[in-house]
């Protein structure tokens, strides 16, 4: 059981600060993988809170094994972002305000692969068309750290 399991034990679903990564993986088409996720049915970045004593990177690097099955050479930084905007409630019912470290991936190995439970799908999009049925988290990720217009 993770760090945010075993505090939503403690307090419900209250609003709490999550600390967590976005990881950013891009194809030789330069177009980006996303995952259809399990809770929503809409697609979203890869990406998740951190465990206790886990830094940045070290998330990145678990989140992008654990929801796609793949490992990368490296993670460039690419922004922080937070605030009011990125309030939101599961389809459950928790409450987050999250603040996001946004990586890109570099140096890719593996074939893109469900990997846990989150996931339904994988999938590489373009991002010079729309991308249908992207999450509201998902598009404000990618447009404010400067993948989407």
């Amino acid at each position: 059981m993770g760090y945010i399991q075993e505090l939503r034990k403690l307090i419900g679903t209250r609003p709490i600060i999550m600390v967590g990564v976005a990881v950013i993986v891009k194809n030789e088409k330069d177009q980006v993988l996303l995952q259809k996720r399990t809770d929503s049915g809409d697609w979203g970045t890869i990406g998740g809170a951190l465990e206790l004593g886990e830094s940045l990177e070290e998330a990145a690097a678990r989140e992008l094994y654990e929801e796609a099955g793949l490992a990368a050479s490296s993670f460039q930084f690419v922004t922080v972002l937070s605030g009011e905007a990125f309030y939101y409630k599961y389809p459950h019912g928790d409450e987050v305000y999250n603040v996001v470290a946004v990586y890109e991936a570099a140096g890719i190995a593996g074939t893109p692969r469900i990997n846990d439970d989150e996931g339904l799908e994988l999938k590489y999009f373009s991002l010079n068309d729309p991308i249908a049925n992207l999450n509201p988290m998902g598009r404000m990720i990618l447009t404010r750290a400067g993948y989407l217009k």
